[in-house]
Parts: structure tokens; sequence; C-alpha cells
């Protein structure tokens, strides 16, 4: 069994965390373009930012309204600005405290409304851009991957846009407003606190950041002992097959042994790191109040003044114990900034997401040549797939292309649909080069039956009508009916509004196979690609659907793609590639002459078969 040791975190599975990235300058400056974003909404941005900077300064009052309420019970009236009374001061509070949730409740709203407006912008140009991205870029890449930057990566951007971001200013904001006031309130005591305080957080911060490490470590072995039970029982059949039973048990029993060391160790370190905490913190506490006490012993301290610095004590400690986690999030949404941007960065195929845009200009009547193309696939340029590869098909045709497998034939059918372009070489519609048509032009009038057909997992009828969207109901069961799928469909409850499931899972092969023959009929191309559609399907779904494409192949040209000669023996011309080499080229019967040729071979392996 195949171990897969290096893809235990890989596949952005629930819970995973996001890479981080490091905050340069560069990275900055990334991720700054997705500030255009946010321009159409920057009068709500700025007036957030305004009324969140409102806000925190209201909010850094209330421990000098608090410190003056205690003092002015005491008889004393440090701050001329405030009123000598209790009751003024009292329903002043109230007050400021209506005025800040008034300010706090507008801030929010329009911070998560820039957000998710600008969020939505960026998700639809994100989407867009993959959709119109060349085949060789989906290559390269898994969906998986593709899927998490559309939905992990935009939700930490939108998260840092509507919280972090904002949270962030208004902790800077409140550190500094409270360390300023602490001056002002008592100089003395505030050079005590500062003296103490970036020790403690320094030392949360970096221990913390070690325990993390630590819980990080276990999580990643509990994963690699979820995969080996995954493994375990997906090949159970070859555990009890070779008696491997208890090697298995043991290998799971080693990895829970180190699950436990790792966790144990991480108790130990979290213990003496909450020992540290409680007692630094208490610790400073005490000390503030301690020597505070002692300058309102020697009156140079109101005991209001001690209340109100306490409270800007515990606001900048508070301040200061947030920013790991805020910047961890800062730096998350950068790296997740930059992924999303490769994608948008990407060169997209010459293709319009607007429908209207994309209506067929130039005709093509069917007339296909392929003239001397040499292609390798972009990522593996070291293995030419096809070499001098030269033939032609007139409009109304029908050309086989036969050979081993990996002899280019699908790799045909790709250039076709113009998925790639050769390096060298030219192929032409109607004895045009194909850079002289739009993508657009050339894919709507060139339809493709697969092997393995992919439905979507709608309906039956959204699924034929696919291939001619403004379909009418009359189109979609003619189509149906001439692909041999009518009466299948109707022997289904809901007929055609029954749902196939994802991929058409609840569909045969035949029957997923008439689909797309109904499909493509419905589409009208003056161009057909058959790849192997009738190769893994049994011999009654064979003849239903060799009869269904008999039908789609009627007066149009028709590139068939096949491993069972059977099906070929009609065609009017006949290719065999090997090794993306054209060896010979003819009907059946002169293909079946040459005595030493390849398809004389392949024909009498597969006929005495």
């Amino acid at each position: 069994m195949a171990r897969g040791r290096g893809s235990l975190n890989s596949g952005g599975k629930q819970g995973e965390e996001l890479p981080k990235a490091k905050i340069t300058s560069q990275s900055l400056k990334n991720s700054s373009k997705l500030l255009k974003y946010i321009k159409p909404y920057r009068l709500k941005f700025f007036a957030g930012l305004f009324f969140l900077f409102i806000s925190s300064l209201v909010g850094l009052s209330f421990p000098a309204i608090l410190g003056s309420l205690i003092d002015v019970a005491q008889g004393t009236h440090k701050y001329k600005f405030l009123p000598d009374s209790l009751t003024a001061i009292g329903i002043g509070g109230f007050i400021l405290l209506f005025c800040q949730a008034f300010v706090s409740f507008f801030r929010v709203v329009w911070f998560v409304q820039v957000a998710e407006r600008s969020l939505a912008d960026i998700r639809r140009e994100t989407y867009f851009k993959l959709i119109t991205l060349p085949m060789n870029f989906f290559a390269n890449r898994r969906v998986g991957e593709l899927n998490s930057r559309i939905s992990a990566d935009l939700s930490q951007i939108q998260d840092t846009l509507t919280t972090t971001l904002a949270e962030m200013l208004r902790q800077l904001i409140i550190m500094i407003g409270s360390i300023i006031l602490l001056a002002i309130v008592s100089i003395k005591l505030t050079l005590a606190v500062l003296a103490i305080l970036p020790f403690i957080v320094g030392f949360a911060v970096i221990f913390g950041r070690f325990i993390r490490k630590l819980s990080r470590q276990a999580q990643d072995k509990l994963a690699e002992s979820n995969t080996i039970v995954e493994e375990t029982l997906q090949g159970i059949a070859n555990v009890k097959a070779f008696v491997n039973e208890a090697f298995e048990a043991g290998r799971y029993n080693s990895n829970l042994q180190e699950v436990i060391k790792i966790a144990v160790k991480g108790a130990k370190f979290r213990g003496v790191f909450a020992s540290f905490i409680v007692f630094c913190l208490f610790g400073a506490f005490v000390g503030v109040i301690w020597y505070g006490s002692v300058l309102v012993s020697h009156k140079e301290m109101l005991v209001g003044d001690l209340t109100s610095f306490i409270m800007y004590t515990i606001f900048v400690g508070a301040a200061m114990g947030s920013f790991p986690d805020l910047y961890s999030n800062v730096q998350k949404a950068i790296g997740a900034t930059e992924r999303v941007l490769e994608i948008l960065e990407e060169k997209g195929e010459d293709v319009s997401i607007h429908e209207s845009d994309n209506e067929i200009k130039q005709r093509v009547d069917g007339n296909l040549i392929f003239d001397n193309v040499n292609f390798h696939y972009p990522s593996r340029p070291e293995i030419e797939v096809l070499k001098d590869v030269s033939f032609e098909a007139k409009a109304g045709q029908r050309v086989a292309i036969v050979g081993p497998s990996g002899s280019g034939k699908s790799t045909t059918a790709a250039l076709i649909l113009q998925f790639y372009h050769p390096q060298s070489g030219t192929i032409l519609f109607d004895g045009k080069p194909a850079d002289s048509y739009s993508l657009t032009d050339i894919r709507n009038q060139v339809a493709i039956v697969p092997q393995d057909v992919l439905l979507f997992g709608g309906t039956i009828r959204e699924n034929i009508a696919y291939g001619k969207l403004k379909a009418t109901e009359e189109e979609i069961v003619a189509a149906a009916k001439r692909a041999n799928a009518h009466q299948f469909v109707t022997s289904f409850p809901e007929g055609y509004d029954t749902v196939v499931g994802e991929r058409g899972v609840k569909l045969s092969g035949g029957q997923r196979q008439r689909i797309a023959i109904a499909r493509a009929l419905l589409k009208n191309p003056s161009i057909l690609i058959l790849d192997e559609a009738t190769s893994s399907l049994d011999s009654e779904s064979e003849r239903l659907v060799q009869e269904a494409l008999e039908e789609l192949m009627k007066n149009r040209t028709s590139v068939i793609i096949a491993h069972r000669l059977s099906t070929i023996r009609e065609a009017d011309k006949i290719i065999v590639l090997e090794k993306g080499i054209v060896i010979e080229s003819g009907n059946h019967e002169e293909l079946l002459g040459n005595e030493k040729g390849l398809y004389r071979y392949l024909s009498q392996l597969q006929f005495e078969v």
C-alpha cells in the first residue's frame, strides 16, 4: 500500500491552519493591490475608520470618569474640565457610553458592508478568471487547491478586512492612549509598569509560540494515526491477504505512543506557562496596587487616580496580549492575498464571460487540416507527444484515429478544441489557420463526446440543455429521442426533472453517454469528436449508444478516436498513430492490405480474440 506521508496536511482539510507569509515591504506592496476593490466603497470605509477612532477615544475616557467619581466622593476634584457633582459625572458617563454604542454600531456595520461587497467583487473576479484560464493551468493544479483559494483564502482576507485590521487599529489607539494617560496620571508608576509589562508580554509570546508548535506536532501525529486507520481499512483485503494485522496494529500503537509523548510534554509546558502567567500577572497587579498605595499614603496620588491607573494598565496589558494573534492573522491574510493574486495575474484565454460576446461570428463548414503539427505539453517539454502530424478531414467525412495508448490520440482532440496550441505546424479550419478564428467560434462549432462523461449534478433537462442554454422543451426532447435517451428518461418518475447526482452517479454509463450525445446534438456542431465513446459499455448499451452516435454523425465532420477497431470499419479515413507519428493512413480495406502494418496487426489481435 502507498503511504502518502508527504500529504498528511495538504488538501485544505477543515481546521487546517493557513500558511503565513513574512510581512515585508514587497508583500505589503502586493497586498495593497487588493485595495482597488475597496475603492468603490471608500466613503464608508473611511467613515468606519473615523468612527473607530472616536469609539476608541471614548473608551479611554471611562477609567478617568471612574477615578473622578471616586475622588469626588472623597471630596477631591482634580480634573477641572469635569463637573464636581457625582450625579453630573455619572450622567455624563452614561451619555458617553450611549454615544460609544451608537458609533460602534455604525462602525461595525460599515466595515462589514465594505468587506462583504469588496470580497464579493474579489470572489467574482477570481472565479471569472479561473474559468477563463487555459487547460494547462488546471493540468498543473489540484481542484481542491483552487477551491481552497476561493473559500479558505478569501475567507481569511474577509476576516482581516472586517475584524483584524479594525481590531488592530483599535488596540493600537487604546495602547498608545493608555500609556499617555498613565504618564499623565503618574509618571513614577508608569515607569515601574513599563519596566515589567513588556518582559511579561514578551515571555508570554515566545513561550506561547513554543506551546503552539508542540500542539501542532501533536495534531500532525494524530492526523498520521488517522491516516493509518484510513489506509488500513481501505486496503483491508491486502492486510488480511498478507497476514499483516500485527504489523498494522504495531504501527498504529507506535504512532499513538508518539501522540501521548508529545501531548504530555505539551501539558507540562502549559502547566509551567499557566503558573508563570498567573504569578506574573497577579504579581504585577499586586505590585502596582502596592506601589500606588505607597504614593497615595505619601499624598503623591489620589485614590481615584490609582483606580484609573489600574484600569489603564489592564488596557495596555490586554492590547499587548492581543497583538500576537492579530499579527498572526495579518500574516495569514498576506499569504492568502499572494495566493489569490497568483490567480488574478495569470494570463487567461480570450474568452468573454458575457454571453452576448460569445455568439458565432465566423461559421465553420467542417473542413479540418493538421499541417506538420508538433506538440508537447508545456508541463512536459521533454516529451514530444505529436511529431509532424498531418492529415485532412473534409466536411462531412468520418476520420478515425487509432493507435496504442499514449500515441497522441486524445491530444489531437484537445488541439482541435484549442485547449492547447501546437509549438509548430498549423491547424486549419476551412483552409484558414485556427488563430484567425476566435476561440469561442471554434469551440461553439466543435463538440466532444468523451469516454468518461461528466454530468453536472442538476437535472437531466439541465444537462442536455448545456449544449444550447436557450433550448426549448421541444428541442430538448427531440435531441433526447435522437440520442436514444427519451425512453429511459421518461421511465423515471420525475422524467426530465430527474436529478442525476454528482458527476451523474445515479445514471449508468450507457445512460450518461446518451445524455452527452443528446447534449452534442442540441449543440449541432460542424465538427464532432468521439473520444473512446463506447469503450467501457456492455453490449446492449453499446448498441443503443452506437445507434445514437450514427444519428449524431450524420452530415458533419466526425473525428473518431477508438481502441475497438470494430467501431470504425465504415470510416472514410483511418489515421494510425504510434508514438506521436502518423505511420499509416487509408480506409479499412487499404490498411488491412498492408501485411506489415500496425493496423492489420491490431485488427488481427482484436478480431481473433
